[in-house]
């Protein structure tokens, strides 16, 4: 249905009273398994909603959709723009409507994937809470959405669609999973699986029978790191030169310091620039997309406990 906030909103009731879960796609325009999920839960959630309430929002940032970028229109990251303007520019104003769709929820999922420019490990993600009590129930979130991963990072950045959850105390978790194309049915199953275990997990669903993802041959880790910027993909294993980049290395596989990450070829002058691995650690991402300018992320390495 259109809601008063211009995004496009399924509301979901059961009837019967209960939480209200707010389940979010398209933050990034070029992120679209999880648009795909909230297709299927939109029809899997009629048969199985046993008790309160979920929202579900397939796009957030629809000018970011339809130029098939994580930006908007107007070049704005929504993601760093919540709690917006209502009477700003595009993006602000979809960041000011989902913000007020947070602060009236009990629960958030925001579903992504590393979109055009970052290939990610499987993993739900939230920021480590001052309430004990709420940092828990993330804690229980992200474990019954049932990825490899679970990564809670620091809680001071603000403009997300979490840092709204932090302040409202609304317990909100959110997922990564692969990037670039083509569509992955892996991603698309195992969102919408996840989205069910984490309202199974609250008690919000009848005659629904878990049936968790086959994780093989994938490293499980659970990991909270408190340090300033613990999150920021964009802001790790920086480039020191333009080029095009090719990786050397794939998602999930262990790595030590320096092991060779890639290379930043300068097709004008031929010169090679060797990228080493920075530490020891689970390759937690990759950067997909080859042209890269100076100070852009390569991707990142999880330093994993105990190792």
């Amino acid at each position: 249905m259109k809601g008063n906030t211009d995004l496009t909103v399924y509301n979901l009731e059961s009837g019967a009273a209960g939480p209200v879960v707010l389940i979010l796609a398209g933050v990034h325009g070029d992120e679209y398994e999880p648009m795909l999920a909230v297709k299927q839960l939109n029809g899997l959630l009629k048969a199985h909603l046993h008790c309160g309430k979920v929202l579900l929002v397939p796009i957030v940032n629809d000018t970011a959709y339809r130029h098939a970028s994580r930006l908007g229109a107007d070049g704005k990251d929504l993601a760093r723009c919540c709690p917006g303007d209502i009477s700003g520019s595009e993006t602000m104003r979809a960041a000011a409507a989902v913000s007020a769709l947070i602060q009236q929820s009990d629960y958030l999922i925001d579903l992504h994937t590393g979109g055009r420019l970052f290939d990610i490990y499987p993993m739900a993600g939230y920021m480590l809470h001052a309430d004990p009590q709420i940092l828990d129930k993330q804690r229980e979130m992200a474990k019954a959405f049932g990825l490899p991963g679970i990564w809670g990072t620091d809680t001071k950045p603000n403009g997300r669609t979490l840092s709204v959850a932090r302040d409202a105390a609304v317990p909100a978790i959110y997922v990564e999973f692969g990037g670039p194309g083509p569509i992955r049915d892996i991603v698309i199953t195992s969102y919408v699986q996840g989205c069910m275990q984490v309202l199974e997990h609250l008690g919000m669903l009848k005659q629904y029978t878990e049936a968790m993802c086959d994780w093989e041959g994938y490293t499980a880790f659970f990991k909270e790191d408190s340090k300033p910027e613990s999150g920021y993909l964009q802001g790790k294993m920086l480039a020191s030169c333009e080029g095009v980049f090719k990786v050397s290395v794939k998602v999930g596989q262990r790595i030590v310091t320096g092991q060779m990450w890639g290379e930043i070829c300068d097709p004008k002058t031929g010169l090679v620039t060797q990228i080493k691995a920075e530490s020891n650690g689970l390759v937690l991402f990759v950067r997909s997309e080859p042209f890269v300018k100076i100070g852009e992320s390569l991707g990142g390495i999880l330093e994993l406990d105990g190792e």
